[in-house]
């Protein structure tokens, strides 16, 4: 169950020290039994920098460092609060501040990859986004869902100031192919012709992906019906990774390597479906945006496009991974550190980002705005995030990986019945989550 620290209601007192974990005060450590006064939350009444407030914030580096340099010098200049800006990577800022946070050392903002949500809320590490409402009105479904997690009432409640969004789509070869297919019929068919001029000296390939690694395969189960967990992967007592739907995307994934990819897992990986893209010996590959500057590099004529629709006439529902500041529930000025959070992930400032960085801004809005409609491969990607479905942010999430890998070699090379093999995974994922701590 998670406990939620919340920014709107702590002002009227402190919560139940039972929902409190580790909480301590300033830069001494308390007893982990011992849980400390919460500092005092924003308001209506009260949504003001807390005099004297100065912030840390944590953040990639490069041009992603760029740019949050970029948002605390205009965050400051609006406010007066000034910002110190400091290198830590989103993925490894949540473990940081499990040791950080309590000892009055974390940043009073930080950028996190959304899977990782479901322990930090759990751990009583983050304030909830008390803009929340606003977001969901303006912020795409996947990067509001990707940033919310249970409460301890069982409601959905969202914590993350989301910053960018990633999924992948189809790459193709303008070379070979002159439009982008709309259903995998005609990928199918297109890919077929093109393999077709294979010879001994070049072999050719009409599409590639890797078709063992889940969250490039969870786009086909989820546009054929299945899903990890039940109720928008909020419920890991409903898994869906063997219904019906899931097992028709299993033999669909088996006609793949049938018709067009007869080769065995260990031969399909991300370097060689590179490396035959970037030869001009392959027309199709499923992606992300992490590629484009390598096929640029490499000199291809390429285009992205929105993953195929299936037979069943659905869009491949794609993963989506979630980039978002948010702010930690031990900070000495949750309400200055809420103001900034929310001035980061503002359109403005989310442009602006797309500018230094190139990443994707998860704000229905920005989908039509003119400087990314420019740009065919980012409306490609965004297009395709509209589909896309957040990875889990549940800790439960760690016992999917390994199985669905397990299930899909196994329909991969060894023809196993995909009903057999999905049922098989179902099994070793209710056995390790049985396994998890409470």
């Amino acid at each position: 169950m998670a406990f939620k620290k919340t920014i709107g209601t702590l002002i009227s007192g402190a919560l139940l020290t039972s929902f409190l974990v580790g909480c301590t005060s300033g830069n001494e450590k308390e007893p982990e039994e011992t849980a400390n006064e919460p500092k005092e939350p924003p308001t209506e009444e009260s949504l003001s920098p807390e005099e004297g407030a100065h912030l840390v914030l944590w953040d990639n580096g490069d041009e992603e460092a760029e740019w949050a340099a970029f948002v605390a010098e205009a965050f400051e200049e609006t406010y007066g609060v000034p910002v110190e800006l400091q290198e830590v990577g989103h993925t490894d800022a949540p473990t940081k501040l499990e040791t950080d946070g309590p000892a009055g050392l974390g940043a009073d903002v930080f950028n996190a990859a959304h899977d990782h949500l479901g322990k930090m809320v759990s751990a009583g590490l983050v304030y909830d986004n008390y803009y929340a409402s606003d977001y969901k009105e303006t912020f795409m479904d996947a990067s509001v869902n990707g940033t919310s997690y249970l409460d301890q009432d069982g409601q959905l409640t969202m914590y993350g100031f989301p910053l960018a969004i990633e999924t992948y789509a189809l790459y193709y070869n303008k070379d070979i192919v002159e439009e982008p297919p709309s259903t995998w019929e005609e990928l199918f068919t297109t890919a077929k012709t093109f393999q077709e001029e294979s010879t001994n000296n070049e072999r050719r390939f009409g599409f590639m992906m890797e078709p063992a690694n889940f969250y490039y395969t969870h786009a086909f189960m989820a546009g054929y019906g299945g899903y990890v967990f039940g109720d928008q992967n909020t419920n890991a007592k409903d898994l869906g990774i063997d219904n019906e739907g899931a097992i028709q995307s299993g033999h669909f994934l088996a006609s793949i390597h049938d018709e067009l990819l007869p080769l065995a897992i260990e031969d399909i990986t991300g370097d060689v479906i590179s490396s035959f893209f970037n030869e001009g010996n392959l027309a199709y590959r499923i992606s992300g945006p992490w590629d484009v500057r390598n096929h640029e590099s490499a000199g291809v004529n390429f285009g992205v496009a929105p993953l195929p629709l299936l037979e069943n006439g659905e869009a491949p529902q794609s993963f989506s991974g979630i980039k978002a500041y948010y702010v930690n529930s031990y900070s000495e000025y949750p309400k200055a550190a809420t103001l900034l959070a929310q001035f980061a992930s503002s359109e403005e400032m989310l442009l602006k980002r797309y500018e230094m960085t190139g990443q994707l801004p998860p704000v229905k809005a920005l989908v039509e705005n003119e400087l990314i409609q420019q740009d065919e491969i980012s409306t490609a990607f965004l297009e395709q995030a509209l589909q896309a479905v957040p990875m889990p942010n549940m800790p439960e999430m760690i016992s999917v990986w390994g199985p669905m890998q397990v299930a899909y070699t196994s329909i991969w090379n060894d023809g196993t019945d995909p009903e057999k093999a999905l049922k098989a995974a179902r099994e070793q994922i209710e056995d390790a989550i049985a396994t998890l701590s409470p």
